[in-house]
Formats: C-alpha cells, sequence, structure tokens
C-alpha cells in the first residue's frame, strides 16, 4: 500500500504548481477557444465549451501526463466545411459521431494510427490547414468580410484587402483594421521578449485585456462608443446560466447523406492524427520522461467529443501550443488540465459579458498568426535540406488538401512518398516482397544485457511500427543497439522517429545506438535524411562569420581551444534542472580551457514543440569541478520568485546573511547540505560580483546571464566570473 500512499503525497505535493500552471494555460485558452469557434462559424462559446469539457473528461480518463486538451487548429477547415453544408444542429450531429469512432479507434488500439503516414506528408497537411485557416481570417483581421469559393480564392485575394483596408473612409472599419494590426503585432513579438515577469501572461490573453481595457476607456474616459464597428464585434455570447439552460438541438437527420459521413471521417481523421501527434511531442517535453497510453487518450478524447457535441461544443483533441504552456510552467500531472477548465469556467461565470467588448480582428489576428506558424517557410527549407523528394510529397500534400478536401490530401501524400521510395531503390519488388515479411529481429544479450535489434530488407512509414513495437517494449535506462547493415532502405519518417527515441532513452540515462548505415548515403547532410544503398559524394564549406573572428582572437588571447562546429555531444548538459523540459538542438562556438575544466559555448535549444516551438540562443559556461557539491539553482531575488513560494518552490535562507537571502534565490531538495556549501567566502562572492543563473547537477556548474548570445564583452566577463568562482569553491 505504501506506493500508493506516496503518489497520493505527490500529488497533493504538486498540486499548487499544476492549479498555478492550469491557470496560466486558461488564459490561452479562452481566446483561442472563441477564435477557433467563430473561425469554423460556431457559436464562439462553442470553444469554450470543448475546453471545458475537454479538461475535465480527459483529466480523469485520459493516459497522458502533462497534455491539455481542448478545440484544436486542424479541426477549423473540416468544421467549416461540415458546419456550412449541413447546418449546426447537423454538425453536432456529426461531432458526436466522430467522438464515437475515437473512442472506438482507442478501444481497438489504434494509437499507431499516426505512424502509418509519412512525416512530410503531415507537415503538408498541416501547412495547408494553416494556409486555411490564414487564408479566410487575414481578411476579417483587417475588417474586411468576404465569400469566395476555395482557400486558395482566399489566399489570392489578399493583397486587395491589404489595398482596401489603406484605403477605408469609414472610421469603424479604421479602427477594427488598427485592433487586427496591433493583435498580429503583438502575437510577432511578444514571444521574442525574454523576461519572466511579462511571460506570465501569454500573447493573446495581453490582446483580450488591453481590447477590453480599450473599450471601457472610450465609455468611461472619453464619454464616447466604442469606435469599432459593431459589425466586427463579438456577440452572441450567452451568460453561464443561458448556456446551461438552453442546450443546442442535436439532429440526425442527415445521417443517409454523404456529405455527413464524409464530415464525420475527416473529423475523426484529423482529430486523431492532430491528438497523437500532440501527444507524441510532449511526451518528449515531459520532465519525468513519461510514455502516455495513447489508445486510453484516444478514448477519453472520444469521450468527451461526445459529451461537448450534445452541449454545443466543439471537438475535443490534444492541443500542443498549451500543453508546451503546461509544462514551461510546471505542470506535471494531469490535474492542470482540469485546473485549467475550472478556470475557464470561472471566466464565463465572472466575465462572459465582458468578452462582447473584444474586436472580431483581434482574436482572428491570432488564427492568423497560428496559420503562419503551421504553414510556416521555415517548415519549406527545413524539408528541403532533409531532402528534395520531401518537397515533392509535402507540396503534393498541401496542393490536393487545398484544392479537394483533408483525406484526399493525405492519402495523395502517402500514395506519392510510396512512388518516390521505388523510383529511388529502381525496384517495386523491394517493397512487394518484404512489407508483409516481418523484418525486425530483437534479443537482450546476456553477456552485458544490451538489447539488440536488426532490421532487415527496408523500414519505412509502412512498416516502421514493427521497430516501434520492439523498442517501445525497451526500458528507456537500457542500452539499445539498432543495425540496419542487412537493410536496402530507411525512409525520412523513421530517421525522425529514431531521433526522438534518442533523445528519450539519453534523458531517461541509458544509451540508444544506430549502426549498419556507413554503407547508406544519402542526398543531403541532414540527419533526418533518407538512407540508401547508393553512393553520393557531398561537399561542405565552413567560413567563420565575424564574430566567429573575434572568438578566434579572444581564444588566442586567453590561451583556449576554439571550435566553431555545431556539435551533437550534449549529454554533459542532461542531468541540469534548466534543460529537464527544453530540447537541445547542438552547442557551438566552444572555449575551452587547459583539461576542459571550463567550457563557453554557444548553445541552440527549444521551449515547446511543433507550432509552439520557440528556438531559443545563449551563451553559456560549464565548469567541471573537482569535487562533489550539493545540487542547487541560484538565481537573483525579484517579484516572481516571491510568486514561486505560493506555488511550492521554497527559498532556502541562509542565516546570519540577511543580505544574500534578500537578494538571491536559492533552491535545492538538500537544504542541510546547501547551507554547509554557501560558507562565508562563497557568499561574499556572489554578493560582490554580477548576477548570473548559476546552477549545480552535483559535479559541474552551469552559468549564464540572459537568455541570448553573448557580445565578446560579456563572453569575457562570463570567462573571468567562472575562473574565479571555480577559485573559490575549490
Amino acid at each position: 500500500m505504501s506506493p500508493k500512499k506516496n503518489n497520493i503525497t505527490d500529488f497533493f505535493k504538486a498540486l499548487p504548481k499544476n492549479i498555478f500552471s492550469g491557470f496560466v494555460v486558461s488564459l490561452i485558452a479562452l481566446p483561442l477557444g472563441l477564435g477557433l469557434a467563430m473561425a469554423s462559424e460556431a457559436p464562439p462559446i462553442a470553444g469554450i465549451i470543448a475546453a471545458v469539457v475537454g479538461g475535465i473528461v480527459v483529466s480523469i480518463l485520459g493516459g497522458s501526463h502533462v497534455t491539455i486538451s481542448g478545440p484544436g487548429n486542424g479541426l477549423v477547415g473540416v468544421l467549416l466545411v461540415a458546419i456550412t453544408t449541413l447546418g449546426l444542429d447537423s454538425a453536432y450531429a456529426a461531432i458526436i459521431c466522430s467522438g464515437i469512432l475515437l473512442a472506438i479507434l482507442g478501444f481497438l488500439r489504434m494509437g499507431k494510427l499516426a505512424d502509418f503516414f509519412p512525416s512530410s506528408a503531415i507537415q503538408g497537411m498541416l501547412a495547408a490547414i494553416g494556409l486555411i485557416i490564414l487564408g479566410k481570417q487575414f481578411h476579417i483581421m483587417l475588417a474586411h468580410k468576404i465569400k469566395r469559393e476555395s482557400t486558395i480564392d482566399y489566399l489570392i485575394e489578399i493583397p486587395y484587402t491589404i489595398n482596401d483596408a489603406i484605403h477605408y473612409d469609414k472610421e469603424g472599419l479604421i479602427y477594427a483594421a488598427i485592433a487586427g494590426v496591433l493583435s498580429l503585432i503583438i502575437m510577432v513579438f511578444y514571444p521574442k521578449i525574454r523576461n519572466k515577469y511579462l511571460q506570465l501572461i501569454p500573447a493573446p490573453m495581453w490582446i483580450v485585456i488591453l481590447s477590453i481595457g480599450f473599450s471601457y476607456y472610450f465609455e468611461l474616459v472619453a464619454h464616447e462608443q466604442n469606435p469599432i464597428s459593431k459589425l466586427y464585434m463579438i456577440s452572441g455570447i450567452p451568460e453561464f446560466k443561458d448556456i446551461i439552460a438552453q442546450l443546442p438541438s442535436v439532429d440526425f437527420g442527415k445521417a443517409g447523406q454523404f456529405t455527413f459521413w464524409s464530415s464525420v471521417f475527416a473529423l475523426t481523421l484529423i482529430a486523431s492524427i492532430e491528438s497523437l501527434l500532440s501527444i507524441k511531442a510532449v511526451d518528449k517535453l515531459d520532465p519525468e520522461k513519461r510514455r502516455s497510453n495513447v489508445n486510453r487518450d484516444l478514448k477519453a478524447l472520444g469521450l468527451a467529443t461526445i459529451g461537448s457535441g450534445f452541449l454545443g461544443g466543439l471537438n475535443v483533441v490534444t492541443v500542443i501550443a498549451r500543453s508546451s504552456v503546461n509544462v514551461n510552467n510546471n505542470g506535471s500531472n494531469r490535474s492542470s488540465n482540469f485546473f485549467h477548465a475550472i478556470f475557464l469556467v470561472i471566466f464565463i461565470v465572472l466575465f462572459s459579458t465582458q468578452l462582447t467588448r473584444i474586436p472580431l480582428p483581434a482574436l482572428m489576428a491570432i488564427l492568423v498568426f497560428t496559420g503562419y506558424k503551421l504553414a510556416s517557410p521555415d517548415t519549406i527549407k527545413n524539408i528541403f535540406s532533409i531532402g528534395k523528394e520531401q518537397l515533392i510529397i509535402f507540396f503534393v500534400t498541401l496542393l490536393v488538401t487545398l484544392k479537394i478536401g483533408l483525406i484526399t490530401g493525405i492519402l495523395s501524400g502517402v500514395i506519392v512518398t510510396f512512388i518516390i521510395h521505388m523510383i529511388i531503390n529502381k525496384s517495386f519488388s523491394l517493397f512487394a516482397r518484404n512489407v508483409l515479411k516481418p523484418n525486425v529481429l530483437m534479443f537482450q544479450e546476456e553477456e552485458d544485457g544490451v538489447f539488440y535489434i536488426s532490421v532487415k530488407h527496408f523500414c519505412s512509414f509502412l512498416n516502421f511500427y514493427r521497430l516501434k513495437n520492439k523498442l517501445n517494449m525497451v526500458p528507456e535506462n537500457q542500452d539499445v543497439v539498432i543495425d540496419f547493415s542487412l537493410c536496402e532502405f530507411v525512409d525520412h519518417t523513421v530517421m525522425e522517429n529514431l531521433n526522438n527515441y534518442r533523445d528519450l532513452f539519453t534523458k531517461r540515462g541509458g544509451h540508444f545506438e544506430v549502426v549498419g548505415l556507413d554503407m547508406h548515403d544519402t542526398d543531403s547532410q541532414h540527419p533526418f535524411a533518407l538512407r540508401r544503398l547508393l553512393p553520393v559524394p557531398n561537399i561542405i564549406k565552413n567560413n567563420l562569420t565575424k564574430r566567429q573572428s573575434n572568438i578566434e582572437d579572444l581564444a588566442k588571447d586567453y590561451a583556449l581551444t576554439y571550435e566553431s562546429k555545431k556539435q551533437k555531444g550534449t549529454l554533459f548538459l542532461n542531468d541540469f534542472h534548466f534543460f529537464r523540459t527544453k530540447s537541445i538542438n547542438h552547442i557551438y562556438n566552444q572555449l575551452l580551457s587547459k583539461n576542459e575544466v571550463l567550457n563557453i559555448f554557444d548553445i541552440e535549444f527549444s521551449e515547446g514543440e511543433f507550432i509552439a516551438k520557440e528556438v531559443i540562443r545563449s551563451s553559456m559556461l560549464h565548469i567541471t569541478l573537482d569535487k562533489s557539491i550539493p545540487e542547487f539553482t541560484l538565481d537573483r531575488e525579484g517579484f516572481l520568485e516571491k510568486i514561486y513560494a505560493f506555488a511550492g518552490f521554497k527559498d532556502i535562507p541562509i542565516q546570519e546573511h540577511s543580505d544574500f537571502s534578500k537578494r538571491f534565490y536559492l533552491l535545492g531538495e538538500n537544504e542541510t547540505e546547501i547551507k554547509q556549501f554557501f560558507n562565508e567566502d562563497l557568499i561574499h562572492f556572489f554578493e560582490s560580483n554580477p548576477y548570473y543563473h548559476i546552477e549545480s547537477n552535483g559535479n559541474a556548474l552551469l552559468v549564464f546571464g540572459k537568455e541570448r548570445i553573448a557580445s565578446i564583452k560579456e563572453l569575457k566577463a562570463l570567462f573571468d566570473f567562472g575562473k574565479r568562482l571555480k577559485q573559490v569553491i575549490a
């Protein structure tokens, strides 16, 4: 019984953190829920209902740990078609039926569904969804409602809408367009402001706050009506009591029509793919590196969608952006999903009448930015770097999805991928002869316990699930070797998934190694590029930038070793708390002292995943110690650190050094050892030097200032600080 008691104790111990995280997530979920519903031409409250029902049901019945559920970006296009062709009441029936199918997929253990779609085809489908969202909402963002036949027509019309907005002569439209443009500017530039206080309130919530404040300014200060045209203000948000009293009438009368079931299948397909991809991405962010039970999650999402449909809400899916925010705010279990739903209910109960003060273009700006992130040019650039053939798959999927539909689009991507694989290998028989054969053999070597996996013939999206099943049987803290020496072809989808497994095993203390690809080659140097037994020469040119030349000069002055190339060997950073919820891409521009005790480097890492992914570059110092010290984190104390105390993060006070305790925020598990370690010399050192974030993993220190690339002057100061700190500790 003791493990259960410990689990309950841990749950309540982490509760304040999860309540806080749920609150921050709700600040994003509120404007996004309203915007996604209106973009689908559903009542605004439908998005909030989906978030509330999803948060409650999935947090209780789901199989994931730190994910957030609610209305999803990917379903906007399908819901729009369903509502416009079937009518709202019949669309609710389609949502309910899609929920039933989603639950059935869970009961049939079809959580591996996403593994059968090529990565580039999925990227193409998601980019098409982004263009669908951006194409229609861009015009509303500039206070210009139009009706067109297809997404391509909406996209072609964008320059004309911009021209019309520049020449508006009606004050109401001018103010509405300005609200949309300013909101888009906030969405674009706000994430780049690396300020821990500002980031407590997400960009979408700032748009809501400023919009309501703008309305009250004209009402209470200027004593005038809101100058924004009423046609472009949110309307139709009922009070909480009316939501409960007036349930929608669900009409199953069109269940015999083809359009009804095509909408149901499209909703189910997109909901399942979006959810499975999001769960997979969020599992990589989980500090505890737990694996989600995807089949259990599909059941819960299906049941939540059924309930949401009956209450007048949209489909419920796992959402990556809100889940990433949850992880970054220390959400550690499903209770944060539950509390995000509770806070949404509180907002609607207390402030539902205030939401009508928000301009429609402001909310549409949030979706325009979301659409752009899904269809970002960086995505195309990244796919091109993997291989030209991936770009063909991407664009075929994207264009067919835009022109015909989502299901046809993703199927075309699968077919084109298979055809390209046959052309590259100049063999249809390779796939025809081996697709049904067991191509994966696994056994555990007795002498050292290493799990050895041999893959034969070919390994692509068609049969990757077999390799995945074997990998899922291996504990992440063990050693595993995958041998492709008997495999003629390995595709991009497999290489990308293997990279994810490598990250997972590394962070859980295991070792993941791929061998047997020495005779395979590829058209690009990208680690995700497909491999085949065809030699292709590659030429790489390296030229130093001006900053790198300056760093090279600095290295000579300080007798340091300089290495400019990108390095993937970042194992020495994995044990630091700072990187528990972040993914390290690489380090570069390394400055190493003699014996490599001091290591200054630039680093690229990311917070969040998918459309919520923010890539951050910074300069850091790693100090290797000669002795073991306690694990701790030291920061400058501010208002935010005082708030953290209410969420369960306790500052360790150092007696007889009140100035240090007031100025510095000291965290760590072993309070007694930490107090002994912080002697008078060390305390005086920190008190008399610039503030840095300093973290100990027991054997080394990680030191950095701002989350940005440092100047040459700052690199010199950082090196000097680290050198003197090492002497004090020694």
